[in-house]
């Protein structure tokens, strides 16, 4: 069954090359012009992976890209962009891309990428992970079934790849556990981009569990990070 790919970009002769490479490559493509057009044909497209333009007319692909995690947080994206500031990858890590491709670039290069994507999405990372369950986890109920983080009155949803990574600490809890791997159970691979996309995650998780103040996940600088909780 062919993987199908939302492709988001207002170059249209840019846009039909890239088709037509992807789709050669046993893909099947969606095309949308812009970020307003996208998010009206997403429901019905339902991809596997999208790729996004980040500077197009009406909506960018950083605001898309919110729009889609908002209720479609499990599909995986890469942003597409002829600027290689700094600024913009580490924006797009923070919204959590899955990867960040300055143009120009080789198309086989790109469809790498979205294959190697697509193999981590499809199958659970974390190696002799428990089945997804519901736990206490200080303060926090984690349901690994539908990917919540609640305290009290708050629920964070949660993605797929945040609730491996949750319950792969908590399942080593009070342990440093070395940043290669985290990388290598969660991401696949420890290559610069992953490091920097699991800083962002870390973050992220810090912010999750700040209403338990015996929760902490502190990195020990150039080894890793230890997931502690004093009230277990």
């Amino acid at each position: 069954m062919k993987h199908h790919i939302l492709l988001v970009e207002d170059d249209f002769d840019y846009a039909s090359i890239l088709r037509q490479y992807l789709e050669f490559s046993g893909f099947n493509v969606t095309w949308a012009k812009d970020g307003k057009e996208a998010l009206k044909i997403f429901p019905d497209t339902k991809p596997d992976i999208c790729i996004l333009d980040v500077m197009m007319p009406h909506m960018d692909g950083f605001t898309l890209a919110e729009n889609i995690i908002d209720k479609h947080a499990e599909t995986p994206f890469i942003f597409l962009t002829a600027k290689g500031f700094k600024e913009d990858k580490i924006k797009g890590l923070r919204l959590g891309a899955d990867d960040y491709v300055v143009k120009p670039f080789e198309v086989e290069e790109l469809i790498l990428r979205i294959q190697n994507i697509l193999k981590r999405s499809q199958k659970p990372v974390v190696k002799n992970a428990p089945e997804p369950m519901v736990f206490s986890i200080g303060k926090y109920i984690f349901d690994g079934d539908n990917y919540t983080l609640s305290h009290e009155k708050i629920t964070h949803q949660i993605t797929e790849k945040e609730a491996n990574l949750i319950r792969f600490l908590y399942t080593n809890k009070n342990k440093l556990l070395k940043r290669e791997d985290i990388l290598k159970e969660i991401w696949g691979n420890d290559d610069f981009f992953s490091g920097r996309s699991m800083d962002v995650f870390m973050s992220r998780l810090r912010k999750y569990f700040s209403e338990d103040p015996d929760i902490s996940i502190p990195s020990v600088r150039g080894l890793g990070f230890k997931f502690t909780t004093n009230n277990e």
